[in-house]
């Protein structure tokens, strides 16, 4: 048996799961429910369909890779999806093995690490001001933009002055590939796919509500805790990023962030940087995981 580098208690283990429901159970909940009844919510249920992790695994606990628990029968018929991931369970305690992670997964893990140590490595860019949001609706009709049944906060002439007016400078691939093709042009930069290690940086809105994205694909050994967490910065990550929009979202709750004003652009900046300060100590512990999955450490 590999031992592991920590055993948690079960009153530890169980703070921790408990604190990871707290963090994601309502929003999760509540996109099945939605669901269920064909209902779409414009801001949330991004955090469920262009990010993959399902409701269902988000709320079900596991340790990272090198934690054992000790667990119960009981345990186990409360959690069974325990025993549906690879395990060791030895003397009352489970963990992860390690012996059964895919090749491709550990592949996948060093590129990971890669992207976040690039990214730590380069300067932050301020200023894009959520431009991205408005560049996927320029020159489209009302019946063309993606949220349909939500208004415009501007009419379609007033929306492309303002983006017209203005500096794009987006980084980001998945972003920049739904700009409107008579938006592109005005992006100063021209990422692709193949160009992510070299142009995501610490600064972008996206890039650091992607470290979910990461840490869910890095699941189950991964552990939840981190990825609870992921979770809830891209949750603060989609607040600010649709309410700076050009979508009127109040009937909603998410009052506008106006950036076609200066000081709605001041606004956007400072949340900005407060979520890229976040991200920061997220990305440093997924580096560090992801580094010990690929065999980096």
């Amino acid at each position: 048996m590999t031992m592991p580098d920590q055993t948690w208690t079960a009153p530890q283990w169980k703070a921790r799961r408990a604190a990871n429901l707290a963090r994601v159970q309502s929003l999760a909940d509540a996109f099945v429910q939605r669901r269920s009844l064909g209902e779409k919510h414009p801001v949330y249920d991004f955090l469920f369909t262009y990010y993959t992790f399902s409701a269902a695994k988000l709320k079900q606990w596991l340790p990272p890779l090198g934690v054992g628990i000790e667990v119960s029968a009981a345990d186990l018929v409360e959690m069974p999806w325990l025993l549906t991931v690879p395990v060791i369970h030895e003397d009352g305690v489970l963990q992860l093995d390690d012996r059964a992670i895919p090749p491709q997964r550990r592949g996948l893990a060093r590129w990971v690490a890669t992207l976040c140590g690039n990214i730590q490595n380069r300067a932050p860019r301020f200023g894009c001001y959520g431009l991205h949001e408005w560049a996927m609706v320029y020159k489209q009709s009302r019946e063309q933009v993606r949220h349909q049944g939500n208004e415009l906060r501007l009419s379609p002439a007033e929306l492309a002055a303002f983006v017209e007016s203005q500096p794009i400078g987006c980084s980001h691939y998945d972003a920049f590939r739904f700009f409107t093709p008579e938006a592109r042009p005005f992006n100063v930069l021209q990422p692709v796919l193949e160009t992510r290690l070299e142009m995501e940086q610490g600064a972008c809105l996206h890039a650091n509500m992607d470290l979910y994205k990461w840490a869910g694909k890095l699941w189950p050994w991964i552990g939840s805790d981190l990825i609870g967490e992921c979770f809830a910065h891209a949750c603060e990550g989609r607040d600010l990023d649709m309410r700076a929009s050009p979508y009127d979202l109040r009937h909603l709750g998410f009052e506008p962030l106006c950036i076609e004003t200066a000081r709605g652009r001041d606004l956007y900046e400072a949340g900005q940087r407060s979520l890229a300060e976040k991200a920061a100590g997220l990305r440093e512990r997924l580096k560090l995981a992801a580094a010990r999955l690929g065999g980096m450490s």
